[in-house]
């Protein structure tokens, strides 16, 4: 999932519970259009992508390099070893802007206070993806 600063969801994706979000990450950025307050077409690049560790992997790094999305993501312990055997420096990182990342935390409490949602009741990816995007609009409407 993607959400804006605001903790208002942009983008769903649904996978196999086994999955690992990080190799979704650049099919969750691809997603995003966002509408401005006139004509034109959508907005489709964040100005920044805020992640945990998670989503630390090189390719993630690079293909946020390639649109031009600044990344505020901390590095692993094994990639800042693997840097520092190479001789090369740290990715930058921001503490004050990485603190922001509970809004997406936030964000999908309030999915969570739907039981169905929480507790995946529907085990049709289908029907599930409509719940989320059903509480999604929801949360939009309310804040």
């Amino acid at each position: 999932m993607a959400c804006d600063g605001r903790g208002r969801p942009l983008v769903f994706l649904v996978t196999a519970g086994t999955r690992n979000e990080c190799t979704q990450a650049e099919a969750v950025i691809d997603a995003i259009r966002v509408a401005g307050p006139g004509p034109g077409r959508p907005r489709r690049r964040p100005e920044r992508v805020v992640a945990d560790k998670g989503y630390s992997a090189r390719s993630f790094r690079a293909c946020l390099r390639k649109r031009g999305i600044k990344a505020t993501i901390p590095e692993r312990v094994d990639q800042l070893a693997g840097r520092a055997r190479r001789g090369g420096r740290r990715c930058g990182f921001d503490r004050a802007v990485h603190r922001r990342r509970n809004v997406v935390e936030r964000c999908f409490h309030r999915l969570k206070q739907w039981r169905g949602i929480a507790t995946h009741y529907d085990k049709h990816p289908a029907r599930y993806r409509a719940a989320i995007i059903l509480a999604g609009t929801l949360i939009w409407l309310n804040t």
